[in-house]
Order: structure tokens, then sequence, then C-alpha cells
């Protein structure tokens, strides 16, 4: 006769007291909890013949234990490599990404914020660039007193690049009534060398942006491990 305790779902109720995250939470605290426990409890139960944690360590695993990995995988990805995983576990967790980058915007990033450097700039962007696997372009649109207004994606690309319109982005920077500008672009290979493209297409805007009385104050190229300023690097 078959064993039906083997096919069914192994649920964080059946793993022991001291093994069940939401009990270890109340006990010593959220922080005390690993990566996997936490996506455990996301994902609130496990496969066939797989618990939660053990789910949650497989997709760590499987992504070189980067949460910033896991979060770069799309919600059909996650569904379609991890059999038994439906659309409501993988939505969970994209939400939960989701959730924690803009509640880092929120505390580090207000929208008044004055850009003394390039490290100010970074930090207000990056969670819109630095995960994607496709490139896009953005400007940031500056008062003169080099606070931001807003933030504008202007391009949306491949894998390798992206079409920059140079007249519709600085239509984009006018119509906002910009001061100044600085322009965002990612790579997603993580490469953080310019191209003699990304040079090109910094000195046409530049050249456009002086008929405007728009001054363009830096170019960024950000990756996942960090990023390049044109103004740092004395190239504008």
């Amino acid at each position: 006769m078959e064993d039906t305790d083997e096919l069914r779902p192994l649920r964080i109720a059946d793993l022991d007291l001291d093994d069940r995250p939401r009990e270890k939470a109340l006990a010593h605290g959220i922080k005390s909890l690993s990566s996997a426990e936490l996506m455990a409890i996301i994902l609130g139960g496990g496969i066939q013949g797989v618990s939660a944690i053990d789910l949650a360590k497989r997709i760590l695993y499987n992504n070189d234990n980067s949460l910033a990995d896991v979060s770069r995988m799309s919600i059909e990805e996650i569904c379609k490599k991890y059999k038994g995983v439906g659309p409501a576990k993988a939505i969970g967790l994209a939400a939960a990404f989701e959730l924690g980058i803009r509640c880092r915007d929120e505390m580090t990033n207000p929208t008044d914020m004055v850009i003394r450097s390039s490290a100010d700039a970074y930090s207000i962007i990056r969670s819109q660039l630095e995960l994607l696997e496709h490139e896009e372009f953005w400007i940031m649109i500056l008062s003169r007193s080099n606070q931001v207004k807003s933030k504008i994606c202007v391009s949306r690309g491949g894998t390798a690049s992206t079409a920059v319109d140079i007249k519709l982005l600085l239509k984009r920077a006018l119509d906002s009534l910009a001061a100044g500008i600085i322009l965002v672009h990612n790579h997603p290979s993580g490469n953080l060398k310019t191209s003699p493209q990304d040079d090109a297409l910094t000195r046409r805007i530049v050249q456009g942006a002086e008929y405007l009385d728009i001054k363009v104050l830096d170019h960024l190229i950000i990756t996942r491990g960090g990023y390049f300023s044109y103004r740092d690097e004395g190239k504008l």
C-alpha cells in the first residue's frame, strides 16, 4: 500500500517547535531568522515532499545564496523553475522584495534631497535600476538648488542597449522646468566601463541641454555592484 505521508506537502507545522520560524521570531525577534526562514514565512507552505524552509533553501542555493539574484527572477520564472510553486507563492515573494525596496527608498531617499555628490544621486536612483535584466535610461530632474524634483524613465531597451531620443529627453526636462539634470542608465552585464556609444550620447545631450540653459550635472552608470560617475572620473 502506498505511504500517503510521503506524498503530502511538508508544512512548517510539521517541524519541531524550535525549527518553526514564526515561533522563533516571537521568541527571539524577527532579526534572529535566517534568509531562508524569512522566505519560508512568505512562502507559507512547501511543495510535495519539501518543507517551506527547505524550498527556500533550495531557491537560495540555486541563486548563489543571493537575495538580490532571487529578487531579479520574474513571477513566471519562479513558477516554471520550481514545480509546485504556484503564482500565489511567487507573487508573495515578489511583493516582499518590492516592499523592501520601497521601504528603503522612503527611509533613505527623500524626494527633496539635495544632491551634493554622485553618491547622493546613486542612493536615490539605484533601486530603480540595479536589479534590472534590461537597460533603462533615466533622468533626475533638479531645481536650481540641486533638489530632486522627480525621476523620469525616458527609454527601455534590451539586455545590451537602449535607444535614447535626445529631443524627447530634453523635452521631458524642459516640461519639468529643470534647472539641472543627472543622466542615469544601467549595465545589466555588470560592466562599469563606459562605451564609445555612452560617451557620444553624453556629449550630445550636454550640448543640447546647453542651448536650453539646463545643466547636466553627471551621468551615472549603475550595476548591481556599484556605479560609475562621469563627473567623478573627469569625463564631464
